[in-house]
């Protein structure tokens, strides 16, 4: 472990850092057990993201670059070495197949086999494809506040800066490719070379049989699809490499130190480490991440379309709670859709609130501390947003200014003003609501034992004084529900009032929804629905 600058002792946080049990702060840890006292030789320590542009991007590649920044804030604490993040683009992949989810379709595929740099956007933005979802992987990393670099490969190759690395991948071809043929097929193994060359007549990246190297040259000779023999320098972007060669001799080149993947990319990491030590260099440490799932709990993809964009999670919530998503065990496959977005939102909020209670080691292990690198902010006001999402359902409004309207007579010190959170809240919870809850919203009316269960209530509740707390609401919302055995139990009367009030199978701590939108109002909804009122929205 690195020494303090100067000899001097560890600073208090330092001390919890080293002793927390928070993911991060494990893999720091053991980086920096691997790296030593100091940095390494190029100065600093280097953590990768990679991304494949052949598809818009999504969640995954999000959920890559945050978690690894937490890893490397974490280091950054423990040790004090100067550390850089590089999100790496393989975007002189050729283009296997189109997208589902891109338009003109037909004559994007007329590219096929071409580097995703040389394939024209379809979206009529960028130069390419490749441009266009790099610059949609920055917009989105950029929103969010990251530090990083970012590098294309097809810049790389073509300006040279993998060229040494290239010759030595050339001298070492058939370590290399002893390594790699076991490992595929009797079809494949026949024509496979670690280099793809690029056709000077098409364009397209080529997977064809090399039959001649020339290791001083660094050339290599390869039969073209149409049967001649063309001579080509695996060098200045003439050639790439097959992925799996590609991703070792990225992090030789490049000298990186740490870099999460898939889970489903385990054995091609271990493959890839095998190669990086052939070109003479250590590979980096890794981690494996489990693999989000869809609605279905299939594999989302990028190709297919079938997770949550990044853009999707920020119309409905901040990009706080979709950090907080990633933190979350990320050794555990997670379901990813629309339904997990409220609840990740007051997760956040209550680990927020919870944050300036703890100790130095507790704070370490709230995921808000590795959210905000250390600096959250303070809460302004302790309302959650399934709350809000409730107050949006029942007031069946669009309208900011109603929710505002019973949030400032809740807390007349809370205005959007001095509030931007909560006004932000206010926001996505509307979103939501239009989008999700209201669609599926339906009122059962209450059965005759449940309409005198209902009347108690209102009943009860205009007994309480006007300034009654939500603890207090909540302590007679609980008394009234035992009184009356049509309900079994307390969470059948809660999911009860829930349904026959806000039309919905789930719903908000009725302490605190009563307390915020007023008893008053309350018993008025009560009595509409023990009337057999049409509590529907207009539509």
């Amino acid at each position: 472990m690195a020494p303090e600058a100067g000899g001097e002792a560890p600073s208090e946080i330092q001390t919890a850092a080293r002793q927390s049990n928070a993911w991060p702060f494990q893999e720091a840890r053991a980086l920096a057990a691997r790296i030593g006292d100091a940095p390494p030789a190029k100065g600093h320590v280097l953590f990768e993201t990679g991304y494949g542009p052949s598809g818009l991007p999504h969640i995954g590649t999000f959920g890559e670059v945050a978690r690894t920044t937490m890893v490397r804030n974490a280091y950054a604490l423990i040790t004090g070495h100067p550390t850089r993040l590089l999100a790496f683009s393989d975007d002189m992949d050729g283009l296997r197949k189109v997208p589902d989810n891109v338009p003109g379709r037909e004559a994007m595929a007329r590219h096929l086999g071409k580097p995703l740099t040389a394939v024209p956007d379809p979206f009529g933005t960028h130069e390419s494809f490749g441009a266009h979802n790099n610059a949609r992987l920055r917009s989105f990393l950029d929103a969010f506040g990251f530090e990083y670099t970012f590098v294309s490969a097809t810049e790389c190759y073509r300006a040279g800066r993998f060229d040494a690395m290239l010759r030595r991948v050339l001298e070492h071809y058939d370590a290399i490719t002893a390594l790699i043929l076991p490992t595929l097929g009797a079809e494949r193994r026949a024509t496979y070379s670690p280099f793809l060359p690029l056709c000077p007549r098409t364009g397209r990246v080529l997977q064809v049989p090399v039959i001649a190297r020339d290791t001083g040259a660094g050339t290599i000779v390869y039969r073209d699809e149409d049967g001649t023999e063309v001579e080509t320098p695996v060098t200045g972007g003439r050639c790439k490499l097959q992925w799996k060669v590609d991703w070792a001799m990225r992090w030789a080149a490049l000298g990186v130190d740490y870099e999460m993947y898939g889970k489903d990319l385990i054995d091609s990491a271990k493959l890839s480490e095998r190669i990086c030590r052939i070109l003479g260099s250590p590979p980096p440490m890794g981690f494996a991440y489990e693999l989000f799932l869809d609605e279905r709990g299939e594999k989302i993809s990028k190709s297919r379309g079938n997770g949550l964009a990044v853009e999707e999670w920020l119309a409905y919530a901040p990009p706080e709670s979709l950090a907080l998503f990633m933190f979350q065990k990320p050794k555990a496959a997670k379901r990813l859709y629309f339904d997990v977005i409220p609840r990740t939102v007051d997760d956040y909020l209550a680990l927020l609130q919870k944050l300036p209670e703890q100790g130095p080691v507790e704070r370490l292990a709230n995921p808000v501390w590795h959210i905000h690198r250390g600096e959250p902010p303070a809460l302004e006001v302790a309302v959650s947003f399934s709350l809000l999402l409730n107050l949006a359902s029942v007031c069946h409004t669009e309208d900011p200014q109603v929710l505002w309207h019973f949030i400032t007579r809740y807390r007349p010190d809370v205005t959007p003003a001095t509030a931007p959170l909560i006004d932000t809240l206010v926001a996505h919870a509307i979103r939501y609501y239009r989008d999700f809850v209201k669609p599926a919203k339906h009122y059962r009316p209450p059965q005759p034992a449940e309409a005198l269960a209902l009347k108690d209530l209102a009943e009860t509740l205009r007994a309480l004084p006007p300034d009654a707390d939500a603890e207090a609401i909540q302590t007679e919302v609980y008394e009234v529900g035992k009184r009356h055995a049509c309900f079994p139990d307390l969470r059948a009367w809660f999911r009860g009032l829930y349904q026959m009030l806000l039309g919905q199978e789930d719903g908000p701590r009725m302490g605190s929804f009563i307390a915020l939108y007023g008893i008053d109002e309350t018993i008025a909804l009560i009595e509409r629905a023990i009337r057999g009122q049409d509590l529907q929205p207009d539509d």
